[in-house]
């Protein structure tokens, strides 16, 4: 399939996407990420492994659009709701909706 990343015309297949990425460690992933074989990796990770270009150079949305016409799935990761840390007086005061003091 033919594609433009950064200005440059790429011709990218899914079997090439995934021998490229063969190896290579997922980066933590902060924004879109797309999976490829087991993994989740970052889209500017694997445009940057894929296209060998500085990542600064092209956006997360050409990246995410070349891969999703290739077949992968694509999406951005939900961030993790803040664990509330109570200790066990306050989760059963909470429960029996009375205070308890310490």
């Amino acid at each position: 399939m033919r594609c433009v990343i950064a200005r440059f015309p790429f011709d990218l297949t899914k079997s090439g996407v995934l021998e490229s990425m063969k190896g290579v460690k997922p980066e933590p992933i902060t924004g879109e990420s797309v999976i490829i074989g087991r993994r989740h990796y970052p889209v500017k990770q694997v445009g940057q492994v894929v296209t060998r270009q500085d990542p600064r150079d092209f956006s997360a949305g050409e990246v995410v659009r070349a891969m999703a016409r290739l077949g992968f799935t694509c999406g951005t990761v939900p961030e993790a709701a803040p664990v509330r840390d109570d200790s066990p007086f306050e989760r059963a005061s909470a429960l029996l909706g009375t205070p308890v003091s310490v």
